[in-house]
């Protein structure tokens, strides 16, 4: 941890996090996590030798690829957990495609146990899960990560995840704060109507929707395969991470501009993507109700963690791509009004996938409605039914 990081913990979190964190465990009551606007306050539960005699190994893979920052602070992290509980829970860090070769290859193997968990982007599960669309940013939806800590940790969405993953035979531990994601384009975009024959790498599912409805021709890439694709010319843009990754990545080489949302929002269709810490329910229940608990506030923790470090590496990255000749343009708030009004007919039709997808839409539906958001009006949704 930098000395940077160390300024910016709250005092509790400093001392949790420190060199005496063996002496806290052994001496300190659980208090808890107070969670708010993405912070976390986190108290430890007590851990014994006797328990930590038999202690725990998990194999947990990444969705980051190996020597990007994400990776770099998700392994430091994992690394952390046997210290911070006297051996009685080691995690072993995997980048993407070390264990498992896909997503696809993820899912199953931590379903199955041969991995005991994951950190994807949660989004990724929308085929198999389509309440996951609504599990992290979506298309001109909640965009601030303190709106999705108040979703998850006030209105009650967290339990909703929890009790969702469970019949695939997952636990959902906790949302992890991570990034806006932005577009990176060889041609100069200004407004929604410059996406008009575009050729675009999205994600797919509602993003992909979303932006056909302007014209675009999507496809859906790994990112390790987007650099290539610019390259060759194959696609005309990108949507990836920030610049902090989107640099190591080197897309300062293959493209020109770069595209954000109105000042204070990076991005209009993915505001606040983000990952998350799931594990193998067997796995899950073999740990002590204590433990549990020290994993869960571990995670509200690391997510403001992850999040103010991935910033700072967008702050200095951006500098870099400016120097590199980048090009940053922004959309204008009439574009969100013109983004909004065409991703709401799709956000109903992916809430009408099934039951979950219903229920964790209309509770932030409720929110976005709420005059402390007003992002959504009556007339904005009259004739649609859920």
């Amino acid at each position: 941890m930098s000395e940077e990081q160390k300024k910016e913990m709250t005092p509790q979190a400093t001392e949790t996090q420190g060199t005496d964190r063996r002496t806290f465990l052994k001496t300190a009551a659980l208090t808890g996590a107070a969670v708010a606007g993405g912070a976390a306050v986190i108290g430890a539960p007590f851990v014994s030798k006797a328990e930590a005699a038999g202690g725990t190994v998990w194999k947990v893979q990444s969705t980051w690829d190996a020597g990007t920052t994400g990776y770099t602070l998700f392994e430091k992290w994992c690394n952390s957990f046997q210290e911070k509980t006297s051996g009685e829970l080691t995690i072993k860090a995997f980048p993407a495609k070390s264990v498992a070769a896909d997503n696809n290859a993820l899912f199953e193997a931590v379903k199955t146990g041969v991995l005991q968990g994951m950190n994807p982007w949660t989004l990724y599960w929308a085929g198999k899960i389509p309440a996951t669309v609504f599990l992290s940013s979506y298309p001109a939806g909640p965009d601030q990560p303190a709106q999705w800590d108040t979703m998850y940790y006030g209105l009650g969405m967290l339990q909703m995840a929890r009790e969702i993953y469970a019949k695939h035979g997952l636990y959902f531990v906790g949302i992890i704060h991570h990034d806006a994601n932005i577009i990176h384009s060889k041609k100069p975009v200004t407004s929604m109507a410059d996406f008009d024959g575009l050729r675009l790498r999205v994600p797919g599912g509602m993003v992909s929707e979303v932006f056909q409805e302007f014209g675009a021709r999507t496809v859906t890439l790994p990112g390790s395969d987007i650099f290539p694709a610019l390259e060759k010319g194959t696609i005309d843009a990108a949507d990836y991470v920030g610049p902090g990754v989107n640099w190591e990545l080197g897309f300062a080489q293959v493209t020109k501009y770069i595209l954000f949302g109105p000042p204070g929002m990076m991005s209009l269709y993915q505001a606040v993507d983000s990952m998350d810490l799931t594990i193998n329910m067997g796995a899950w229940k073999r740990l002590s109700p204590k433990l549990q608990q020290f994993v869960e506030d571990e995670v509200t923790l690391y997510s403001r963690d992850h999040y103010v470090a991935i910033q700072k590496k967008n702050i200095d990255a951006l500098k870099k791509f400016e120097a590199a000749g980048s090009i940053v343009n922004r959309l204008g708030m009439d574009d969100v009004d013109k983004f909004r009004k065409a991703a709401i007919p799709i956000w109903y039709k992916w809430a009408k996938k099934d039951a979950d997808a219903t229920r964790v839409f209309k509770l932030q539906l409720d929110y976005m409605m709420n005059d402390l958001l007003g992002y959504v009006k009556p007339d904005d949704i009259k004739g649609m039914t859920l």
